[in-house]
């Protein structure tokens, strides 16, 4: 069941104003504020997803969970957008293995600092974590000083609007600061010039989620935040392709299948606008032991029966 967008795009998170898109037996995706933590047990977290679920939604927590309620995967503290919320252990497997196996479609909107040339682009940099002191919190490209373990890791990138404005873990954020277009608002991976141009937020939006388990399908699309009615010092001045077009290509693209090699949401078969097609996306790597024992750890927790 889709659900309108209650809350004000643009307006600080509350208890009191949490948004929910999608909704069902098994699941609940919400459109997660910015600079909000999804759970936390430090005393001065004052405001997190789980106690603005607990507020709206006290029937649906689950004492048996560390948090009280089952997230299906992460978002930056200060990336907003659509997050999955499993209701039980089967639901929460299930959506597990949807991630794990690739199946899930996720698209994101940003404000990028610079203009992008090219209308598409395909971003393949290995993503590994900086072991560099002061920056072990962070991750970094293959290649640059202090990156460990890095992973095959592959983003599309289609330009909507060129405009003005005034005012795997982080693999969006990575990838456009190794591009030259960090996304404006991230402190972390590009610095403005001065704290004049830092807006109020980092413009990183989780717009649309997919995930097919195999009981239903979710599938959810929140509001767009960057928008000159919602935000005055947003200025687009040239329209490169239209949003709806790009959400009827993500919406029409066939699932993957859960086999090694099947086709990707917007592979080759499925393009996204815009000219030229992305290369083919980069080799599964085998799963290491230490992979493997951290799945079947989850697994334990959040499904009915582990797989073996």
């Amino acid at each position: 069941m889709h659900l309108p967008c209650i809350a004000a795009t643009m307006e600080p998170g509350s208890v009191e104003n949490l948004c929910v898109v999608y909704r069902s037996r098994d699941f609940l995706v919400v459109n997660k504020h910015w600079d909000v933590r999804i759970d936390s047990k430090s005393w001065w977290e004052t405001l997190t997803l789980q106690k603005q679920l607990r507020h709206r939604f006290p029937e649906l927590a689950d004492p048996d969970t560390c948090y009280g309620f089952r997230f299906c995967h992460q978002l930056d503290f200060s990336t907003s957008g659509a997050l999955c919320v499993a209701l039980n252990k089967a639901a929460a497997g299930s959506a597990y293995r949807c991630f794990k196996d690739r199946r899930v479609t996720k698209a994101y909107l940003a404000l990028v600092r610079g203009h992008v040339q090219e209308s598409r682009m395909t971003i393949s940099y290995a993503i590994g974590k900086n072991s560099t002191e002061g920056r072990t919190h962070t991750m970094c490209i293959e290649g640059t000083q202090g990156c460990e373990n890095p992973k095959p890791s592959l983003t599309e990138l289609v330009v909507l609007e060129h405009g003005l404005y005034a005012g795997r873990t982080h693999q969006l954020r990575v990838h456009c600061s190794a591009l030259g277009h960090p996304i404006v608002g991230d402190q972390t991976y590009g610095q403005a010039s001065n704290q004049e141009d830092q807006p109020f937020r980092m413009m990183l939006h989780a717009f649309y989620l997919r995930i097919p388990t195999c009981t239903e399908c979710v599938e959810a699309c929140t509001p767009d935040p960057f928008v000159p009615t919602l935000d005055a010092c947003w200025s687009p001045h040239t329209l490169v392709q239209p949003l709806d077009e790009l959400v009827q290509v993500l919406r029409a693209a066939p699932d993957p299948d859960p086999t090694e090699g099947g086709p990707r949401p917007c592979s080759p078969s499925t393009p996204l606008p815009g000219p030229g097609r992305p290369p083919p996306p980069p080799a599964k790597l085998p799963e290491t032991e230490a992979q493997r024992a951290s799945c079947l750890k989850w697994l334990s927790e959040w499904t009915l029966e582990p797989d073996n």
